[in-house]
Order: C-alpha cells, then structure tokens, then sequence
C-alpha cells in the first residue's frame, strides 16, 4: 500500500500561508504472482512459465505492460541473459478464457503489451522459455528472474519473482578402446575404458555401478588398473577365464562430476570428469 502527502498553500498580498499536510494512502488492487512448472533445470532443458494477475478492484486496468528480465544477471562487468523465449509459445487468458496473443517482444527482457484485467477478475500469462548456455550449470546453480506489470492506471509498477535451481544430475558415457589394433597370436592387449561424466554430480564410492564386457577371444588377465590404481580379484572385479566375461564389483567404480568454467563470452563450458580401466592381458 502507497501513502501520500499533499499541502496546500494560500497567498495573500505577498505573504504565503501553508496548511496543514493530508496523508492519503493508495489501496493496490492488482496481485502478481510468477510460477515456474519446475523446481529445478538441466542442459537445454524447456521451462513454464506461468503469471498470474488478480484484480480485486471495481475498475478494469488495460494497456497493462508485463515485462521478464530472462533471468539477466551480471558476471565479469558482461551482462548475461541464460533464458530465450521460445516463440508463439505465449498464452493469455482472462478469467479462464484463451485470447488473442497481445504484442510480444522476444529481447531481453520480454515484453508483452496490451494486457488487460477485469474488475474482479483476473489473466494468466503463460509462456516458455529454453535454456541457453549462459544458465549456470554446477549443482550451486540457480536462475531468478522477475515478472513486472507496469502502465494501465498502475501508480508504480508492481512484480514478484521466481528461482528455479540447476538439477543435481549424473550423465555418464562410456569409450572402449584397443591396443594394438593387430595383434600377434599370444600377443599382449591392452583394453582401455574411459567413463566420462558430463552431470553436476558425482559418482560416489558404493554407488551401485558396474562395468561388464565378454573379451572374445578370451583373454588371461596380467594386470587390471582403475584410475593407476592396481585391483584384484575377488575384490574389485570378476573374471571368467573359460567364457571371457568381465565384470568389476558393484560400487569400485567412482567418477567425478564435470566441472564448469566460463568462456570469454560468458558461456558455460562443460569440463567432464573422467575415470579410466584399464585391462592388460594375452590372447
């Protein structure tokens, strides 16, 4: 609620009289509330969402202006905006009822004008929005961003805003690769396994992860590493000297979580974390 002050003042041959000052105050009658469908945001990822407008006055307020900063944060003196608008993806209702699409501006902010609420009614805004390469992605990650209604009869504009977190995420892939390509009959190999995690989170000791293989032709194992660590059988991995089969003991396997660094434009760039097996044996 605004208050405000007015006085007045009574001139007469040239002395000036002041009255006594009123106070006044001004009952806001529109409420804005900001949404977003998710808690939480991953790579690429499309988030909703959705404004609501409540005007519990007797007078209708149009040629409302709602705008959206994206997200906009500074870092470095460069002003970064991690969310795009994602085109014709904008809805407007009031009191319940789909309406033509009002004027959209997709920069930064978003601009949406000619929005109009009812006495005693209300509007829903609601629109996407991608993730781009400049959203934080580590696990302390976090995109806040404000919807602001401003114009239509509004004596100071009037907004609410929303945070959405990075989602806490495991993304795993795995490389197999083989040394030497030809290889002599009795000859040495050396298979190499690359894990490469590219989530925010990191693969933990105990975690249930287990890598397998069928070495076909079948090998005799001299030696097996994790990372330049030796392991053993039983204890870290199992191995079937008449069938080939393969397989490390459940939770030996850790992996790192990627790590994140920005580039000179302000993009995030994704810096895996890596685990390496290596296998060393004679066919």
């Amino acid at each position: 609620m605004a208050t405000f002050t007015n006085q007045a003042t009574l001139s007469y041959n040239g002395v000036a009289t002041n009255s006594n000052i009123v106070v006044g105050e001004i009952q806001e009658v529109l409420a804005i509330t900001k949404t977003a469908l998710v808690n939480s945001y991953f790579t690429n990822d499309t988030i909703t969402y959705v404004v609501s407008v409540v005007n519990s006055g007797t007078t209708a307020f149009t040629t409302l202006t709602l705008t959206d900063d994206l997200g906009e944060y500074t870092q470095d003196e460069r002003t970064l905006v991690p969310l795009t608008y994602i085109a014709d993806s904008l809805k407007y209702y009031i009191n319940g009822v789909l309406q033509p699409t009002p004027t959209v501006s997709a920069g930064a902010p978003l601009t949406v004008s000619g929005i109009s609420v009812p006495a005693g009614g209300n509007a829903l805004i609601i629109y996407e929005v991608k993730v781009n390469q400049y959203a934080p992605l580590a696990a302390s990650g976090s995109i806040t961003n404000e919807a602001e209604l401003s114009g239509g009869g509004l004596t100071a504009a009037i907004g609410d805003t929303e945070t959405v977190t990075a989602g806490e995420s495991v993304e795993l892939t795995i490389a197999k690769a083989l040394s030497p390509s030809r290889v002599p009959e009795n000859g040495q190999v050396t298979y190499t396994f690359t894990i490469t995690n590219t989530g925010n989170t990191a693969v933990p000791f105990g975690s249930d992860i287990v890598l397998s293989d069928i070495f076909d032709p079948v090998l005799t194992i001299t030696s097996v590493t994790f990372d330049g660590v030796a392991w053993s059988e039983p204890a870290n991995y199992t191995y079937n000297e008449a069938t080939g089969e393969f397989a490390t003991v459940s939770g030996q396997i850790t992996v790192p979580a990627a790590s994140y660094t920005q580039d000179e434009n302000g993009a995030w760039i994704v810096e895996p974390g890596v685990s390496t097996l290596v296998v060393v044996g004679t066919i």
